[in-house]
């Protein structure tokens, strides 16, 4: 199967399974990532960062998987 076929069947997919297509690719890709790259690890550590942490009294959102999905089945 080449990309323009994968890419053909993907639009030919209603919204939902399009989003789902979507969020699979994305958990395929963090399972097969590659070793990080010394770019990565010349950025700042992600706690020094402002905003890290904003969201962690958000009791709604304990299990942020649930929650994506949630909001993305409201919308």
């Amino acid at each position: 199967m080449n990309q323009e076929q994968v890419l053909r069947d993907l639009v030919a997919l209603p919204p939902e399974a399009q989003r789902l297509a979507a969020d699979f690719i994305a958990l395929l890709r963090l399972r097969y990532a590659q070793e990080p790259s010394k770019e990565r690890d010349a950025q700042a550590d992600s706690k020094d960062v402002d905003f890290f942490g904003m969201w962690r009294d958000r009791t709604d959102m304990a299990d942020s998987t649930l929650w994506t999905r949630i909001t993305r089945l409201q919308g």
